[in-house]
């Protein structure tokens, strides 16, 4: 049996199988960071990088084994919102729900800005005024419209963005590698403290992605089979070619610390001027699939809310032939359509993994209580030596928020502020299921 609260929406889809969500969580993860952080990372602890990648994977991983145990109990629409909810009550609950969605809004509007950008490098109107608005508008309408018409559609484009990311980035670091100068690797500096816990916090955001996949885990076939299965395999592929990415980047260009844009810099220089035209055409390629699958799982979120009682019931609707969530789904467009006008990608990533950091620690947290809840209901996956992996989960989540800057860390806790007014306001009135 799994957990009163993992019940799903009757009519809702499942049409997520299992390969599906696979793609869904690479395409997530494979987002626009890998493109601008090589370089970041290098300039704070240089070759030290490779290690950091190594570190944030490890750290990644064992929190991913408290996720796959907590989300093998649960087949509901969600994913960390539920289990926080179920765990440790409703506004606790309601409070990681609520961050979640928020960090999906600033995470799609900086993305936004991001393809916008890269678009300009062939179209250069579409980088200031109305075009650049237009653009925008006509992305994320065009998004909505493929979200909105079907979950199968969604997931089908999803997959094809997802395999075009990977044989972009395998040929840069195939082609790459021929290129490297070995000796440009130097470990003989160690670098600070604070340089590398930093460099493993932006990491973070790079690997991060599974968390936002469980999401819709009500339109996902054997959630409780495949979302384990999905965890593990994704990030595994994507561990091994960001550190590829970064041994490339490394050993064919030297003034990687200052590039703005690491990719574009590096391909230029083993193919040519044509490298960077080719690089762009990437960028944008990867930001439109992990903006279509931050527009897959974002909305799910209020309908989530809405599922518990915790917003107005009409953010619970579904269309009655497309059975998707679309008010959701609009309310949702139409916010992030506001948030790119005026969203900036370095501000976006910190403020996400800072709120992404809390519900790792509350998801690790859930592991133990669920366990003693339920002692004769065993979790479909079950980690082996959990009462010690979570603990330490949690330490680690502590250790990079001590990392974070006060401004970031600041505004989160006023968006958490903002959180506890609306959970107390809509619960003033009896709570009605859509």
């Amino acid at each position: 049996m799994t957990p009163p609260m993992a019940a799903s929406r009757p009519d809702l889809v499942r049409g997520i199988g299992r390969w599906d969500f696979v793609a869904l969580i690479v395409n997530i993860t494979i987002g626009a960071g890998i493109l601008g952080l090589p370089a970041k990372i290098y300039a704070l602890i240089g070759t030290y990088s490779l290690v950091a990648y190594v570190v944030a994977a490890a750290i990644v991983a064992l929190i991913i084994l408290c996720f796959a145990e907590v989300s093998s109990r649960f087949n509901g629409a969600g994913g960390p919102y539920l289990y926080a909810r179920e765990a440790f009550g409703p506004l606790l609950g309601f409070e990681v729900g609520w961050l979640l969605w928020i960090s999906r809004l600033a995470s799609f509007a900086a993305l936004c800005n991001l393809f916008v950008d890269y678009a300009a490098y062939f179209w250069p109107a579409a980088g200031v005024g109305v075009g650049r608005a237009a653009l925008m508008a006509g992305l994320i309408a065009g998004l909505t419209l493929l979200n909105l018409v079907g979950v199968r559609t969604a997931s089908l484009v999803n997959n094809l963005f997802t395999v075009s990311k990977l044989l972009v980035l395998g040929l840069f670091t195939v082609v790459g590698l021929f290129f490297v100068d070995w000796q440009a690797f130097s470990f003989a500096v160690a670098p600070s403290y604070t340089g590398f816990s930093s460099a493993v916090l932006l990491l973070i955001f790079t690997f991060s992605g599974f968390d936002v996949a469980a999401i819709p885990a009500s339109e996902i076939q054997q959630p409780q089979r495949n979302v384990p299965f999905a965890l593990f395999t994704a990030i595994a592929t994507v561990a091994v070619l960001f550190l590829l990415v970064q041994v490339v980047c490394i050993g064919t260009l030297p003034d990687l610390a200052t590039a703005e844009r690491p990719l574009a810099s590096a391909t230029q220089r083993f193919l040519g001027p044509g490298g960077a035209a080719l690089v762009a055409a990437a960028a944008m390629l990867t930001a439109l699939g992990t903006l279509n699958a931050l527009m897959l799982t974002g909305p799910r979120l209020l309908f989530a809310l809405a599922e518990q009682g915790q917003i107005p019931a009409i953010f619970g609707a579904t269309h009655p032939r497309f059975r998707t969530p679309h008010v959701a789904l609009l309310v949702s467009a139409v916010l992030k359509l506001a948030l790119a006008v005026s969203g900036t990608f370095i501000y976006a990533l910190t403020l996400s993994t800072i709120i992404r950091l809390t519900y790792f620690a509350l998801t690790c947290a859930a592991l133990p209580v669920l366990r003693r809840r339920y002692p004769a209901q065993p979790a479909p996956f079950r980690v082996w030596g959990g009462v010690v992996v979570a603990p330490l989960c949690v330490g680690l989540c502590l250790w990079l928020l001590s990392s974070s800057k006060g401004n970031e860390a600041r505004d989160v806790a006023l968006f958490a502020a903002a959180g506890l007014v609306l959970y107390f306001v809509s619960n003033r009135r009896p709570a009605t299921q859509p």
